[in-house]
């Protein structure tokens, strides 16, 4: 999993049938992953613009909210409320 922040959204008319009612975001991968990254991802949360959200990738993504058939490989699926490091 991957902790990101969200930049904004991302709108497409013209897609596959399958992603339709998806909601998708601009996450930006945050210092709790290494270097950051702008990654798109179908939000399960609910998230907003700068929410911290924890992601899931590749295969996982797609068993949540049961979208086995969605080609997906990145889904919000929490907002965070807060980290906690020992440094």
């Amino acid at each position: 999993m991957l902790i990101g922040r969200v930049k904004g959204s991302l709108w497409a008319t013209r897609k596959d049938e399958k992603l339709n009612g998806l909601k998708f975001l601009v996450v930006e991968t945050d210092e709790y992953n290494g270097p950051s990254t702008t990654i798109v991802a179908a939000d399960n949360a609910g998230a907003g613009l700068d929410d911290l959200v924890l992601i899931t990738t590749g295969s996982a993504a797609r068993l949540s909210g049961n979208q086995q058939e969605i080609p997906v490989d990145a889904v919000i699926v929490g907002v965070i409320d807060s980290v906690e490091m020992d440094e």
